[in-house]
């Protein structure tokens, strides 16, 4: 996302515009902060800025959330109201899209892998508004073939759900936009220390999600037990949030360990910088 070039083409094949359309594109903010324990970060999450009168959150999201909808309607709710300040007027609003890249499947018993929906009148289908939309890419539910015909958005989805040299390159012929994505991870991958930053984040994401889950699982195991004692729930709450923390600590601790800065430990756990800095000063 940070090549201009590829940011163009992206949402260009996502939201239909031709990219002659889309004058700019500016990054707001590399990663949205998590507002509440339960949230799992995702390997990307970009708000960006289009043409002056689009906001955009860009999300793959990697670990299963069945409540992904509510969470994506939270983001794009909260982007939309973020907007106004004290003594503004309406007309200040932007349109706000949301684009969730999934890595599980979120529609059962629908077979499309990409979805569109607006706020839309139930009869007559008309729109009740174009402020606010959600784009939905399922990537399990991608062909397991490209077609001579198959559309920008199917192209950008294969390139992002892609593991073999061979795939990449293919795919990468077939659109000048995503072979500018393509390059710039060529970039990344040569450049030692940016590709262990990158690999670390991504390997302490994958971890994160995993060991949360893990947590989350123990919570609510001791929360049923105690509950079937008590008559109440509290336990699994209270189980729950102290594996969360004891997981983000952990995994801070080893990132640091890797040389790792505080930046990007923040983005993959969701701590605070105060608090890395904190644990760099046990550490040493």
């Amino acid at each position: 996302m940070n090549d201009e070039k590829a940011r163009t083409g992206f949402l260009a094949a996502v939201l239909h515009l031709d990219p002659a359309d889309i004058k700019s594109t500016r990054i707001l903010n590399p990663y949205l902060r998590q507002a509440h324990a339960d949230d799992k970060l995702g390997i990307l999450d970009v708000r960006i800025l289009m043409n002056d009168d689009t906001e955009i959150d860009t999300e793959i999201q990697l670990s299963e959330l069945k409540i992904w909808s509510d969470r994506s309607l939270f983001y794009a709710a909260k982007m939309y109201t973020d907007q106004i300040k004290p003594g503004q007027k309406y007309n200040v609003f932007k349109r706000c899209v949301s684009i969730s890249i999934l890595d599980f499947v979120l529609f059962e018993g629908e077979n499309e892998f990409y979805s569109c929906f607006h706020i839309l009148e139930d009869t007559r289908h008309f729109k009740y508004t174009d402020k606010m939309e959600f784009h939905v890419i399922e990537l399990p539910k991608l062909p397991p073939k490209l077609q001579e015909n198959s559309s920008r958005v199917e192209l950008w989805a294969k390139f992002i759900n892609a593991e073999e040299t061979e795939e990449f390159n293919m795919i990468a012929e077939k659109d000048p936009y995503i072979k500018s994505a393509y390059d710039q991870l060529q970039i990344i991958s040569q450049d030692e220390q940016k590709r262990l930053e990158y690999e670390a984040r991504e390997k302490a994401i994958l971890d994160y999600n995993q060991s949360i889950y893990e947590a989350e699982q123990r919570g609510e195991k001791r929360g049923e037990l105690r509950g079937e004692k008590r008559g109440e729930l509290r336990g699994e709450q209270r189980g729950r949030l102290q594996g969360e923390k004891a997981v983000r600590e952990s995994t801070a601790k080893n990132l640091i360990q890797m040389g790792i800065s505080a930046e990007i430990i923040a983005q993959a756990t969701g701590l605070s910088i105060a608090q890395i800095e904190a644990f760099k000063n046990e550490i040493v």
